[in-house]
């Protein structure tokens, strides 16, 4: 499978829009308070992977940080108090134990994975005892094949966390480093030298972690062409294994802390692109595959090689190695999906620990996915993860004529084949080098909910 892309800035210009990032399908935007605790016992003892006792995706939010990051828009809680993070994992210890009760203990957890906020914000006994208490309830394993990952925020740990927390299981890293110039982490709160983050990862590298991932960010403000070049160049010297590089979305309005920024200081349209097309060229230069969106892994990775023979997933952790999966998902605003239902804990402590507290889920909002819904995630997947529809494919697994079922999404397909980012052949769609850095227009095309018109909040940016 190819990964070329091609860097057509006059498209990227004319395309830069607002979009969904489709880590699921229907999005977050369509779910409802219409969906309860009911709903999601039904899902979970009747989902695929529970039929056929397949294993287990687990996603734990910590939602602590020490102090804001100015470009943050994840949902967490600014302290430094211990006492406000020991209530938050009673509370949490309560719903592994009622989310355990709901799936079969044989179903073995192959991915887990632990976000944030900073979930090194714990202490590693705290980290320890938790994973304790998930292990009580569900079936851990300490296979090679696992992937039990954490994101880590460097100023946080130090070589002997890391330490500890391969001993507690976990074999994957993503640490946060954003950018390396000094003026742009003081624009954005977030002071992390260079050799503080290298020493991580000669750590990593020594305690056995098979992959380390480093986050990203272009459009900060402050950055240039050339500060940005620098970070590149100090990253690929690094070495991580997997790469996510995303654009800053400033939504001040959204989120408090952007206030935060001037946005005078943000680079403009331009330089912007010319920072998104620096990390691609470089990257790909160096010897990493462009894996889609905002990811980029070494061949070697098991993003890459999945991405190559056609079994990347895309979920609410990002792309993963791990397709099909029953996702449970724990802790303030976790999002899961179990069997065609997506459902999503409440976002304020205050109700999830009242829920908690009640001896009941945490279940705020969520949808159940229609046969419309199931077959327009497989083609939205497709395009995300393989960069291709295979239409002779789809229509024989879902029972449909494709050309007339979706008449009106290939009809809006081909202002897009005219511009040159899809071409049309004999039962397929795909994208061509250029439309593979536009995929989510060419996934927007076959949303019914966008083309319906549907109220929606600001998105990202494509670009």
């Amino acid at each position: 499978m190819t990964t070329d892309v091609f860097f057509d800035a006059d498209l990227m210009r004319r395309y830069d829009r607002e979009g969904p990032r489709y880590t699921s399908y229907p999005t977050a935007m369509q779910f409802s308070e219409s969906v309860d605790l009911n709903t999601y016992a039904a899902a979970a003892a009747g989902s695929p992977g529970a039929l056929g006792g397949a294993p287990l995706s687990v996603y734990v939010h910590i939602p602590f940080c020490r102090s804001p990051c100015f470009y943050c828009g994840c949902n967490k809680i600014i302290t430094r108090q211990m006492d406000r993070a020991d209530a938050y994992l009673a509370r949490l210890e309560m719903e592994i134990a009622l989310r355990g009760s709901h799936f079969d203990r044989a179903r073995e957890v192959e991915q887990l994975h632990f976000g944030g906020g900073t979930p090194t914000f714990l202490p590693a006994e705290r980290l320890r005892s938790l994973c304790e208490t998930i292990g009580r309830h569900f079936r851990l394993t300490d296979s090679p094949a696992r992937d039990y990952s954490i994101e880590i925020d460097p100023r946080t740990i130090d070589p002997a966390g890391l330490e500890t927390l391969a001993a507690i299981g976990f074999n994957r890293l993503s640490l946060g480093v954003q950018d390396y110039d000094p003026a742009v982490q003081k624009a954005i709160n977030r002071f992390q030298p260079v050799d503080m983050v290298t020493r991580l990862v000669e750590a990593a590298r020594r305690y056995g972690f098979g992959s380390l991932n480093f986050d990203l960010i272009y459009g900060l403000p402050l950055q240039t062409t050339s500060t940005f070049a620098a970070t590149l160049e100090t990253v690929i010297g690094q070495r991580p294994d997997r790469l996510a590089v995303y654009g800053y979305a400033h939504m001040p309005q959204m989120f408090k802390a952007q206030q935060r920024i001037d946005a005078e200081n943000l680079p403009d349209a331009a330089t912007r692109l010319a920072l998104l097309k620096m990390a691609i060229d470089r990257l790909t230069a160096a010897g990493y595959v462009y894996i889609g969106m905002d990811h980029f892994a070494l061949p070697t990775d098991g993003l890459a090689r999945a991405r190559a023979n056609g079994t990347m997933h895309r979920s609410f952790q990002g792309y993963t190695t791990h397709a099909s999966r029953d996702l449970v998902s724990l802790g303030i605003s976790a999002i899961g999906q179990v069997g065609n239902l997506y459902m999503q804990n409440h976002k304020t402590m205050q109700f999830y620990a009242e829920r908690l507290d009640q001896g009941r889920l945490p279940l705020h909002r969520g949808v159940v996915m229609s046969d419309d819904d199931v077959l327009r995630r497989d083609v939205i997947q497709q395009i995300m993860c393989h960069n291709t529809v295979d239409m002779r494919s789809t229509a024989s697994r879902f029972g449909i004529d494709f050309g007339e079922y979706f008449a009106a999404e290939l009809s809006r397909l081909e202002t897009l084949e005219a511009d040159g980012l899809v071409a049309r052949g004999v039962g397929r769609i795909d994208l061509t080098p250029r439309g593979r850095l536009l995929m989510r227009n060419v996934a927007m095309v076959f949303d019914a909910y966008k083309n319906a018109g549907a109220a929606a909040p600001r998105l990202s940016r494509v670009i």
